[in-house]
């Protein structure tokens, strides 16, 4: 994770040499100490020109072309980061370089300076349209815009905010590019998105500039989708899809086609399978038998590889099966690598749709009956105490022999294999039916059935309904100052952010026509967050604490507070969302009275503070007054690209390991906690001993001696705390958010018995769902040479490991199938 760095006044002295030089003088080594003197001026006090110098003629040649030696500049500085963070920031401004002499191309001032990149932009502006336009990138109602302000509002000193992995992320798969040449540069990006968000705005130069402002500074990112296409021919900028299949040959088939075409605009996928009807339920046209849902799986599963999204990211599906249906234990086995090969979707994510009514009974040491969805053609619509009542009712049927195809079982013995395939398989995902559509807010129009690719979606699905989400994350880290939250900074990004969410929702393209339909009715949108665990790292806090916990509260409850305030004042300006009479906006229920909704349906106390700290007096005087925009407007995504992009924590994620291995699909990057090396640092005690250690140790601190005990507490890693920690802190968010979160769980020692507890816990905390089971059997490793008999003690990793000359520094265990790069939503 890496720190904003605020752009350098007076980066360049009026006597400094030119950056650029002619292309046949730049193997010259006087010639790049001159560039890497000017790069390196003002990136930190700590970066040492000459070293880099030094690593650079390592790797150089006679005859390096001009490309190579650019490229040699940029890996020589992206091999010190490791040893000092601020060398990202060094190898950003040589890819900057390197990328605008690629878009000036034969226009590329040889006289460019990293002082007047004003001019650079300016020189690109007029181009950049002609050249997008002409090539059918960009959308010509571009060209309606009052170009001459718009130019006037590029920051161009804002490149030097980027970080090193997220440059090259942009560099690799967002900026616009014809021919192969990336005709686009990073604050054009920006501001192309900001175009194409205010298009249908009243005072669009106005509203394109306010965006803009918020997302070049990094204050809030909309999700990879929005920045893949925004302002260009093919606006779809949706993150997320649920679909609800039928149990019907000519729906289940038009469903594969729906799918198709959904993630070939970048939408990940979330389709709710459970009204298929089980392996050997009768089919009365044919008079036969069915194959149950496993083998329309299988299908979808190769319709996710088949369609890969223009080349960007892998098409990517979770299918949802409630666990009460038949299939549910061949449901279990699909991500197993064993077995027959024709009842496995090896590229397809799944996910339980669980009731209060199972947990229940795995606590009371009950039975389970499982069913076919076509005699129990009711379960799936119903949830809370009205499914408990109606399922019981069909337990007595089957026991009066009118139910012929069903199974009993005892309740744990299901919730035991569904524990063991989530630690073997990383699936399925636990989520849950009740919480979900108890504190919906549209309860009244329609039923949740499932979660998204990414479990931070409930929406309402149905054969006419295709429920669609537009994605973005505030981020938490840059509005912390001065060791508090900037209440203020906070307000105006969250009005502004959540402007821009409704506005995809009328210039979005839609793949099919049961996403309009949804979209159109209930205009949902999902505001989540990034950078949380920097945000700690400022306050001083550990993840692990109390304090954690109640900034986790506060900090969403900020969010909320403001999130729906700015959907009551656009409510005022545009109207409400068309289905908003009945719901429970309307019925004057925010999130936080739905808890007790909750509590009455399942019978129990739920575990979730009640607390808040803002006069929501005001918030409800606001809704009663205008309505809402939005059927819903919080959900936190994972947020893996944008927050690389932006140089700061994933999502609500704690910090993996302090020094690891990123993979993504730009490369791999060396990866370590800036917020400890500068702790380090004015301790005295960081240097190449220190790093060493820190390898030695697989990035964790606990076992590296002479280290202050706070410092240790405050650096844990996300496998050295309970995660208690986790739910508790994702429990106090839940309380405000209408939708969900991505809440993946890390456990070191897994047992069946922790298990058990780990997701017990979470179901009577109020959680709705869950993501991944990350456990550190599944960590990958890349190996570098330290000497393990310099530092005595085996770390905790290496206790029953063979003796070896070389140890492993650890690679970050992969978020899923797609790889790290999860980007379905972000």
């Amino acid at each position: 994770m890496l720190q904003q760095k605020e752009p350098a006044v007076g980066l360049v002295q009026d006597d400094a040499v030119y950056v650029a030089t002619r292309s046949q003088e730049l193997s010259k080594g006087e010639n790049i100490r001159h560039i890497l003197d000017e790069v390196c001026r003002d990136c930190g006090a700590d970066i040492d020109a000459a070293r880099l110098l030094k690593e650079v003629k390592s790797s150089i040649y006679s005859g390096l072309s001009d490309a190579e030696c650019w490229q040699a500049m940029i890996m020589a500085a992206r091999s010190l980061i490791e040893l000092e963070p601020e060398y990202t920031f060094v190898a950003a401004r040589l890819l900057l370089i390197s990328l605008y002499k690629e878009a000036l191309r034969a226009n590329y001032p040889q006289d460019m300076r990293l002082s007047s990149l004003s001019s650079v932009y300016k020189q690109q502006w007029s181009r950049y349209f002609e050249q997008g336009i002409a090539a059918g990138l960009l959308d010509e109602r571009l060209l309606s815009y009052d170009l001459s302000v718009l130019v006037q509002a590029i920051r161009p000193e804002r490149d030097l905010l980027f970080s090193y992995p997220g440059l090259q992320t942009l560099y690799d798969r967002y900026l616009l590019q014809s021919d192969g040449q990336r005709i686009e540069l990073p604050q054009l990006l920006w501001m192309r998105v900001a175009m194409g968000l205010a298009l249908n705005e009243e005072h669009k130069e106005a509203r394109a500039i306010e965006f803009y402002e918020t997302i070049s500074q990094f204050y809030f990112t909309p999700a990879t989708p929005t920045l893949f296409n925004a302002g260009t021919c093919h606006p779809q900028l949706s993150s997320c899809y649920l679909t609800t299949i039928q149990d019907d040959l000519q729906h289940i088939f038009k469903s594969f086609q729906d799918n198709a075409q959904l993630s070939k605009w970048a939408g990940g996928l979330g389709n709710d399978w459970t009204n298929v009807r089980a392996l050997g339920a009768h089919i009365r046209g044919t008079n036969g038998k069915s194959q149950g849902v496993v083998p329309f799986l299988k299908v979808a599963n190769d319709t996710a590889v088949a369609v890969n999204q223009g080349g960007k990211r892998k098409g990517a599906v979770c299918a949802y099966l409630e666990n009460w249906h038949l299939d549910i234990e061949d449901f279990l086995d699909l991500r197993k690598n064993t077995g027959d090969d024709r009842r496995r979707t090896h590229d397809m994510n799944t996910g339980c749709w669980i009731s209060d009514l199972f947990m229940q009974r795995v606590q009371r040491g009950e039975s389970w009956t499982l069913f076919s969805p076509n005699d129990v053609a009711d379960l799936h619509d119903l949830y809370g105490e009205a499914f408990a009542r109606r399922y019981c009712e069909y337990e007595r049927l089957a026991d009066e022999g009118k139910l012929k195809l069903f199974k009993r079982m005892p309740a744990v013995e299901l919730w035991r294999k569904m524990l063991t395939r989530l630690f073997e398989t990383g699936h399925p995902w636990l989520t849950w039916k009740d919480p979900s559509n108890v504190r919906s807010p549209q309860d009244h129009k329609g039923v949740v059935h499932s979660s998204n690719l990414c479990t931070e979606i409930l929406l309402n699905t149905s054969a006419e309904e295709t429920a669609v989400c537009n994605l973005g994350s505030i981020n938490l880290s840059a509005h912390i100052a001065d060791g508090a939250t900037d209440l203020q900074r906070l307000q105006k990004t969250v009005s502004t952010a959540v402007r821009m969410l409704d506005n995809v929702i009328d210039i979005n393209f839609y793949p099919t026509p049961e996403a309009r339909n949804a979209n159109a009715r209930h205009r949902p949108v999902g505001l989540g967050m990034m950078g949380f665990q920097d945000a700690l790292y400022k306050l001083g806090m550990s993840y692990a604490s109390e304090q954690a916990v109640e900034f986790a509260d506060r900090s969403m409850e900020a969010i909320a507070y403001y999130a729906i305030l700015a959907s009551t004042q656009l409510a005022a300006e545009r109207g409400t969302y068309s289905s908003y009479e009945g719901s429970k906006w309307q019925r004057g229920l925010l999130p936080l009275d739905s808890i007790e909704l909750l509590q009455a349906e399942r019978g129990e106390a739920v575990e979730m503070d009640r607390s808040s700290t803002l006069d929501w007096d005001v918030v409800r005087a606001q809704v009663r007054q205008h309505g809402m925009r939005n059927s819903n407007v919080m959900a936190i995504a994972p947020t893996a690209t944008i927050a690389t992009i932006a140089g700061v924590s994933q999502s609500i994620e704690p910090t993996y390991k302090n020094l690891h291995v990123r993979s993504n699909l730009s490369g791999e990057f060396i990866t370590i906690n800036t917020f400890l090396v500068q702790d380090l640092k004015q301790a005295g005690l960081w240097g190449p001993d220190l790093l060493e250690a820190l390898k030695y140790y697989d990035g964790s601190l606990q076992d590296i001696p002479g280290l202050p005990e706070p410092l240790k507490q405050r650096y844990l890693t996300a496998f050295e705390m309970e995660p208690s920690w986790l739910i508790e802190s994702a429990s106090r968010r839940q309380k405000w958010i209408d939708m969900g979160q991505s809440l993946n769980l890390y456990l070191s020692e897994p047992s069946g018995k922790k298990l058990h507890e780990t997701y017990m816990l979470a179901w009577k905390k109020g959680l709705k769902t869950t993501y991944y089971l990350r456990t550190l059997a599944a960590t990958q490793v890349e190996k570098s040479t330290v000497d393990i008999n310099r530092w005595g003690i085996q770390p905790r990793w290496m206790k029953n490991a063979s003796p070896s000359s070389e140890v492993q520094v650890a690679r970050e265990v992969l978020a899923c199938n797609l790889g790290e790069d999860c980007e379905a939503c972000q």
